[in-house]
């Protein structure tokens, strides 16, 4: 009988990377541990809670189409769900929802306690154990040992352990450790990671404060409300029938600024006392009235927490400012004249492990069965998080059964996208999923996750039988309504034809065309966008398949970057720091040139023939 401490794979660290990877271990067939701090913070909502946006939507749909618990969970808890960007191109639309912080938290919990194979152990891990390199191998990952000096022993590891490795909160001048509020942070998983020899560097977040809504005086914001007809992130979801909270808007103003411009010494951001970077696209606002000096008010969303709570997140008052300043400033901010503030903001630095240091599996270059996924490989972000957690607990798992890692191409996923991005280009600042970072955007919607990555799922058994037999089910519709279209009448051009025009919306085709009304709203978006953009795809596959010859040229492991004659030193450093699997990667390494490239292919045929 095996020993209750002896796994499979244990995952690190209870959040939205720990919980996807530990899933997906466990559905893999992997007896898996997820070992956290405290089981009740399990998925907690550290920042705002809400899940999805631009590209961030994408990701939880990729997500939920390889079996993945985030989609399925916001549907069960959302209290506002909106699609960004409605304005824009397909490519653009974003599912977002506000989420019900308890609720959310209590049904993830439930999702990991009911995953056949996936045990809940509260401890806190601080050290790692390793079995030494065998001549010509690496190291290799055998287990933790706890704060109490506990063992559990693994085949492989996940760390997920967010902002806890060295974290340090800030109040003003006040400097607090701590993984975030009210919880100790951890030193050892930093000192065994160093030992083992990666780098580590620093990161800085923030929040704002939250307010109890009893004290807003709504009646001088602008309601923000959901949409008429929500639409659910997961595929699994049929439609949803929730009462949706309004959110509402407001704006800080030339006070607040003043006020905050006045405090600037007494910022951590400023002061010095904070050294580390943040990130650029959630800046505190203290950062964005010095960086934007011109604008005379910022946007701020006053979006509540739970139905049973009267506690409101105040998106876009992120801040590291003293208490008495946060005081001063919520007050001077319309509607919020009276409003009290239950939990001031606060930053917090921690450290994370720059992620050129992975291989693309998500696997660390230097001991083998060690997997890092979330923001201790520089992310930022619930969604960049899970997204990285589920393909970590994956490759862990096929790992252990002798199989090729999941490792997702820039035209097949946002996840994809994000992982090349990480392990190729490294970070300057925490990382977050803008959808112009990926150039085949116009096949990574949101509404077609299901067609990309469930088969794929399916073949690794990542995926329920009941979702591979809806997206059965969804593509045959989608077949048996493109041969309608492709129909031609009396001498008329098909309707897939007239489809074609941008100008030609479904509705057109329904009204010459009766029985097309019969088709379901997600299939008739599908055939529309696949016949509208079938010209914009075809020439993207002509880059792509490039992108696939150039991934075919294999770069052995043990290849010798530094000896490269006839290229430059810069080139042989990065190529050598960052050694990538395949002249595709290489080639998008930052400050690799096609010159570089191509010197770098003779000498692999050179090295073929030898």
């Amino acid at each position: 009988m095996p020993s209750p401490r002896e796994f499979d794979i244990l995952v690190v660290g209870a959040g939205h990377a720990g919980v996807e990877a530990a899933l997906a271990a466990a559905r893999l067939g992997a007896a898996t541990a997820l070992v956290t701090s405290r089981l009740d913070t399990i998925a907690r909502m550290s920042c705002n809670p809400a899940i999805g946006g631009v590209a961030k939507g994408q990701i939880v749909r990729e997500i939920d189409a390889l079996g993945g618990a985030m989609g399925r969970a916001i549907d069960r808890t959302g209290i506002q769900f909106r699609m960004l960007n409605r304005r824009k191109g397909p490519a653009m639309h974003g599912p977002r929802a506000q989420a019900d912080k308890l609720a959310y938290h209590e049904e993830v919990r439930r999702i990991c306690q009911e995953q056949p194979g996936l045990t809940l152990r509260e401890e806190t891990v601080e050290d790692l154990l390793i079995e030494p390199a065998t001549p010509g191998g690496r190291p290799h990952v055998t287990g933790v040992r706890t704060a109490d000096g506990v063992v559990y022993r693994a085949r492989a590891i996940v760390l997920a352990t967010g902002t806890f490795m060295q974290g340090v909160l800030h109040y003003g001048p006040t400097q607090t450790p701590g993984g975030r509020v009210g919880e100790a942070a951890t030193a050892g998983v930093s000192d065994a990671l160093r030992r083992l020899g990666l780098r580590t560097a620093r990161f800085k977040t923030g929040t704002p404060p939250r307010l109890d809504g009893r004290t807003i005086d709504y009646a001088k914001t602008q309601l923000h409300p959901g949409d008429d007809v929500p639409e659910p992130f997961s595929f699994l979801t049929d439609r949803l029938d929730c009462e949706q909270i309004p959110c509402y808007i407001t704006y800080t103003n030339a006070a607040v600024h003043e006020l905050i411009l006045a405090n600037l010494d007494r910022a951590p951001m400023y002061s010095g006392q904070i050294q580390s970077t943040g990130p650029r696209y959630c800046p505190s606002i203290e950062t964005k009235v010095v960086r934007f000096a011109d604008k005379d008010r910022h946007q701020l969303f006053i979006e509540p927490e739970g139905r049973a709570t009267h506690e409101v997140y105040l998106n876009g008052l992120s801040t590291s400012l003293p208490p008495d300043v946060q005081d001063a400033m919520v007050r001077l901010i319309p509607g919020l004249e009276r409003a009290a503030i239950l939990r001031y903001g606060y930053a917090i630095e921690y450290d994370f492990v720059p992620p050129e240091q992975l291989k693309p599996s998500l696997e660390t270059k230097p001991v083998a069965g060690l997997y890092l996924a979330g923001q201790i490989n520089g992310t930022t972000g619930y969604e960049e998080a899970a997204g990285q957690g589920l393909l970590a607990g994956t490759n862990a798992a096929l790992a252990l059964r002798g199989d090729e890692p999941l490792v997702l191409g820039r035209d097949e996923a946002y996840l994809g996208v994000m992982v090349d991005d990480l392990v190729t280009r490294g970070v300057d600042e925490p990382y977050r999923m803008f959808t112009s970072r990926a150039e085949y955007r116009l096949r990574l919607r949101q509404d077609n996750a299901d067609r990309r990555l469930t088969p794929i799922g399916d073949r690794l058994g990542l995926v329920e039988p009941v979702r591979r037999e809806k997206l059965q089910r969804k593509e045959r519709q989608i077949a048996e309504t493109m041969a309608l279209l492709e129909r031609t009448h009396a001498g008329q051009a098909s309707l897939a034809k007239l489809l074609r025009r941008p100008e030609t919306p479904w509705s057109d085709l329904v009204g010459r065309l009766p029985e097309l009304a019969a088709v379901p709203e997600e299939v008739a978006r599908q055939v529309t966008y696949d016949v509208k953009y079938a010209g914009y795809l075809a020439r993207q596959d002509i880059d792509i398949a490039r992108q696939h010859r150039l991934a075919d040229r294999r770069i052995p492991d043990g290849f010798d970057f530094t000896g490269l004659a006839h290229m430059r030193m810069e080139a042989r450093e990065k190529l050598a720091r960052i050694r990538p699997t395949n002249l595709a990667q290489a080639s998008r390494i930052s400050g690799i040139t096609p010159a570089d490239v191509a010197v770098l292919m003779v000498h692999l045929a050179r090295s073929e023939t030898a």
